[in-house]
């Protein structure tokens, strides 16, 4: 019989994850492999999420179809691009935890600067292109190695204050793009394998029914809420990437 915890934690991992992808969490949809690495390899965590995110991808792009900022994607893409290869790169060679780590400071100091404006925000100013490259290689390499782009990428959004479906089909269709191009490295690096798959394929139901869900609820929700709970999840969540990073760094 399969171990009730092991479940538990694969339904709390992908829930979360789909209901990010909808828009509705914020950043937290970026705990999902650390979730499950509490019941399994890193790696194999990695791998187990990347076909069931592009299920969930499927179904927010095909939801948010009308509702997507291309100018942001433009911008973001060619750094997404770079980031995935030197991801590819140094597979073997970063930990997860210092991906954890690193993308938990980022985002605290995302937060700070949101809330104690450090860097002056001009609002009505086309989106920067080489700041916009930046995050998107960031979001790329951290997406890589962990499926952790996300806080990476709001850097850069939340900010523009798009209107929360805008928000989310943009979200949508730039991992789409990136996951998608994460799947010939992931082959290569052996992380698509049988029973990896298995469980994914498990898994992808459940994660799609969460966005389904998540969607009907963004859908609702006031942009002024949207954005102040997305700030919130995002400093928790940031403080627990922390804390996960630094232990892990520690017992290493």
């Amino acid at each position: 019989m399969p171990d009730p915890v092991f479940i538990a934690v694969c339904v709390a991992a992908i829930t979360l994850v789909g209901l990010s992808k909808a828009g509705l969490l914020g950043g937290l949809g970026v705990v999902g492999v650390p979730l499950l690495t509490l019941v399994m390899a890193p790696r194999d965590a990695a791998g187990i999420m990347l076909p069931v995110l592009l299920c969930m991808d499927a179904v927010a792009v095909w939801m948010y179809r009308k509702e997507c900022d291309w100018s942001l994607i433009r911008v973001m893409l060619p750094g997404a691009a770079i980031g995935t290869l030197i991801g590819w790169a140094l597979w073997a060679v970063v930990s997860d935890a210092v991906v954890l780590l690193m993308v938990g400071v980022v985002t605290l100091l995302f937060v700070l600067d949101a809330v104690f404006p450090i860097r002056k925000q001009l609002a009505g100013l086309p989106p920067s292109k080489p700041w916009g490259t930046f995050w998107g290689g960031i979001a790329g390499f951290t997406s890589f190695i962990s499926h952790t782009g996300g806080p990476p990428f709001q850097i850069y959004v939340l900010p523009r204050k798009l209107a929360p479906t805008v928000y989310a089909g943009t979200t949508a269709f730039f991992f789409a793009i990136v996951n998608s191009a994460k799947l010939v490295p992931y082959y290569f690096l052996g992380q698509l394998n049988v029973a990896n798959l298995t469980l994914s394929a498990a898994l992808a139901p459940l994660g799609v029914l969460a966005v389904f869900v998540g969607v009907s609820l963004v859908r609702r929700i006031d942009a002024r809420l949207f954005y102040r709970i997305a700030y919130w999840l995002v400093f928790l969540l940031s403080l627990q990437l922390i804390w996960e990073g630094t232990n892990r760094l520690l017992a290493g």
